[in-house]
């Protein structure tokens, strides 16, 4: 998706139709027409700040709205594509005034549709008066950041989020970025409107084109979020990695950063998936955060820029497997969202736990595995063959397990003959069963006093 920071609001009022009396976007309009519909504004928010002193004023407010209204509609217009306009506003000081009775609007304890027309036009005044203006998006930014994102982002109205969103993307930069770590509220705000409003594009483009370019943010942000959020975050990583445009040369870096995060938090916690094994604990919030945190780490060792520094992260490995193991017993001695019945499918929503949860940690430990040799032998020796094998062997009816594990034995057999003699020695004494390794698409041949593992013809696709 192509950035969208020079978009404007179209010359339309905000219920669709043309705008009244507006200036005709694109056309150079005199300092002198600016200033009128100024005083105008001035005076109008004299009444709306009365209406927030004395709340019987309130139901008297209607005219002064509808003037309210009609100036944003006309500095809204007169800034699209016209940077002239653009800057004769800005220097008038009209941006603050905006801001500042824009704040007035959230103070107002009244439910009038006016009320909402004059807030979600000012909003759109704001952000067409940033579009390509840099000038602008300074004065917008001082103004604005941060009482005004924290006023709108959690509206109960989808446009005004979608329109603070807005100012907030166009507005925001490196140096921004600094400062919003300082204002985690604001972040979190943006992470809550994509979950209430996932079809609006701006908090997506916020998280996907700013927030994902700062580790530092998505730590911090990370640590104070609620598990609920961080699903979000972890669900937008990754939409990202696999998104239709590859990771560019200066996301790697970055996502390298972002995979310490997710790989460390993952070797810290991820036993939090045992209390899904209690009845009691079966919609563990955090344990489904971690749930989501695997298959972050799917993706990521998918992708052959992130793979190396994983296959190398400290104590990964290992985690896995003892939690496979875990798992595995787990499912295997009492019913629950482990065990057999319970895990049929790879994908889906995180709030089913049982989908793939044990078929992705065979996938994480195949992607590990891949062209590794170290990670192969070490496999061997914490028993990972037989753990992976037996997994197979219980849960046979779910297909993208067995995917898995037919991935899983490849890796880990690829040019390492003590991988290979194990498997093959474990079916010859009855501990693989040759059944299943014909299913998975290897067989064991006796040549003279050695058994040889290899690939039969019908190996199935992977």
């Amino acid at each position: 998706m192509k950035l969208k920071n020079e978009k404007s609001f179209p010359g339309r009022s905000c219920s669709g139709e043309p705008a009244a009396n507006s200036t005709i976007m694109g056309e150079t309009a005199p300092r002198t027409i600016f200033q009128r519909v100024l005083d105008i504004l001035k005076k109008s928010s004299h009444a709306v700040e009365l209406a927030c002193r004395d709340p019987s004023r309130v139901e008297h407010l209607a005219s002064s709205l509808q003037l309210i209204t009609e100036c944003f509609r006309c500095l809204r217009n007169a800034c699209i594509e016209c940077s002239v306009n653009q800057n004769s506003i800005r220097n008038l000081d009209t941006i603050g005034v905006a801001v500042d009775l824009i704040l007035l609007f959230r103070e107002l304890r009244v439910e009038q549709e006016s009320l909402l027309t004059a807030f979600r036009c000012g909003l759109q005044f704001l952000g067409n008066v940033a579009s390509r203006n840099e000038d602008s998006q300074s004065i917008v930014w001082v103004h604005a950041f941060p009482e005004l994102f924290l006023s709108c982002l959690n509206h109960p109205d989808k446009k005004i989020v979608a329109y603070s969103s807005m100012i907030l993307f166009t507005s925001l930069n490196s140096e921004r970025m600094k400062e919003l770590e300082e204002n985690l509220n604001i972040a979190i705000d943006v992470i809550e409107a994509h979950q209430k409003h996932p079809e609006s594009e701006w908090p997506f483009l916020i998280i996907t084109d700013h927030f994902l370019k700062s580790p530092e943010l998505v730590k911090a942000m990370y640590a104070k979020m609620s598990n609920q959020e961080r699903v979000t975050l972890l669900d937008l990583i990754i939409a990202k990695i696999v998104g239709d445009e590859p990771l560019t040369k200066d996301d790697v870096p970055v996502f390298l950063s972002h995979a310490e995060l997710i790989a460390s938090t993952f070797v810290d916690q991820c036993k939090v998936v045992l209390r899904l094994t209690s009845e009691q604990q079966a919609d563990d919030e955090e344990a489904l955060a971690t749930i989501r945190l695997l298959d972050v780490l799917c993706e990521m060792t998918a992708n052959t820029d992130l793979l190396g520094y994983l296959q190398v992260f400290p104590g990964l490995l290992e985690r896995v497997i003892d939690l496979l193991r875990l798992i595995h017993v787990a499912g295997r001695d009492t019913t629950n969202v482990f065990s057999t019945c319970g895990c049929i499918k790879a994908e889906g929503d995180v709030s089913n736990v049982a989908e793939g949860f044990k078929s992705h940690l065979i996938r994480l430990i195949g992607n590990l595995c891949y062209k590794n040799k170290d990670n192969q032998d070490k496999v061997n020796e914490l028993d990972g063959i037989p753990l992976i094998l037996d997994s197979c062997s219980i849960d046979d009816s779910n297909p993208f397990l067995t995917q898995w594990v037919v991935y899983a034995v490849r890796n880990l057999t690829e040019d390492n003959s003590q991988n290979q003699d194990l498997i093959a020695k474990m079916e010859e004494q009855g501990l693989a069963d040759a059944s299943l390794l014909k299913k998975m698409g290897f067989e064991v041949e006796k040549r003279g006093d050695k058994l040889i593992l290899k690939s039969t013809n019908d190996t199935p696709p992977l």
